[in-house]
């Protein structure tokens, strides 16, 4: 649906976005993160055609940005970071207006009250904007960036100063629109990025730093197939059933949580999956698991990351297939962490 190529935005001599290139697939959710100046805005800005290029391409459902700028325009809707509301109209005045200004060829009525059911506004339509709450002015930002039924929207942090509450609601109104639109999504709340979206971007400095799922990212960047458990029964029988499974480099005991339990980190040879062995070997030995999480890095994790590397001139990139990501400049040191690995360890 959208594919970028070597996209570059210069201000003078500053370079704010530098030779990026990444695809959106028809229907996808896309997380777009980075540091504030990290290029981001500019990027969306660039996307929606409001600012021009200094090199590179994007095309938009096969239309060049430049070269076709009415119709790729027309397969975007855009809300800003402010949403462009005129707080002395009413929600349906001002949706009206914008369904004008789009030169929108449906049926208006049918197509408004559709797109107020879907952001849940109805029951405020005929109040005026400036005396809605937070959460409905965004939840109006949104409805116009849907007017004219355009193929992307891309959502720059549409759930900034919101309560938590209204943060789950614009988070459901996000997820139904993935079902229907690609969506590109720009948020400093990282655990709503990854609640919501099936893959991120990260920009640093203008460059593109890392493109994958948060799980891979996660796994790439630990480097390690390491998980925590929780099993009931005696020390000494858990680590006698894990002792011979093939695949497991390592158990270590963090001792117990709650009485009757021991809690271990388990690390598995790469690309070996031993968790079915695990449990049949423990359910032999009569220790349940009680539970079991992955220890790869959190999207927040990943996120100081590989800015932080990306600072000291060492990137994370995606081979733009999203599936295989690669570490350039960084190593894993992980012998250090083995050498610390105590006497109670297999």
């Amino acid at each position: 649906m959208i594919e970028i190529r070597n996209l570059t935005k210069k201000y003078g001599d500053k370079l704010a976005v530098d030779n990026i290139s990444f695809n959106v697939a028809k229907g996808e959710i896309l997380g777009f993160l980075g540091p504030n100046g990290a290029g981001k805005s500019t990027t969306m800005n660039m996307l929606t055609g409001y600012l021009s290029l200094s090199s590179g391409s994007i095309k938009i459902d096969g239309f060049d940005i430049l070269d076709n700028p009415v119709e790729a325009k027309a397969k975007v809707g855009y809300l800003p970071e402010h949403p462009p509301l005129y707080l002395d109209m009413t929600v349906k005045e001002y949706l009206d207006f914008v369904y004008d200004l789009k030169k929108v060829t449906e049926n208006r009525d049918e197509h408004l009250n559709k797109i107020m059911d879907t952001v849940k506004i109805s029951d405020v339509k005929n109040r005026v904007i400036s005396n809605l709450s937070k959460g409905y002015k965004q939840r109006v930002g949104i409805a116009q960036a849907m007017i004219g039924n355009p193929e992307v929207l891309i959502l720059d942090e549409p759930t900034v100063g919101l309560d938590p509450k209204q943060i789950i609601e614009i988070r459901d109104v996000i997820k139904k629109l993935g079902r229907e639109h690609t969506v590109i999504l720009s948020s400093h709340i990282l655990q709503e990025v990854n609640a919501i979206c099936e893959r991120v971007i990260i920009i640093n400095k203008g460059k593109l730093v890392a493109s994958d799922t948060p799980e891979n990212l996660g796994r790439a960047l630990s480097n390690e197939n390491k998980f925590q458990m929780r099993i009931a029964g005696k020390e000494r029988d858990i680590l006698d059933a894990l002792e011979n499974i093939t695949g497991i480099k390592y158990v270590k005991s963090l001792g117990k949580k709650e009485e009757g339990t021991i809690d271990f980190i388990i690390e598995s040879e790469p690309e070996k999956d031993v968790r079915r062995d695990i449990f049949f070997s423990l359910a032999d030995a009569k220790c349940p698991i009680l539970s079991m999480q992955n220890m790869a890095l959190s999207l927040e994790e990943v996120f100081l990351t590989v800015t932080k590397s990306a600072e000291s001139g060492m990137e994370l990139v995606s081979d733009i297939n999203e599936e295989e990501i690669e570490i350039v400049g960084a190593k894993n040191t992980k012998d250090e962490e083995e050498e610390k690995v105590d006497e109670g360890n297999i």
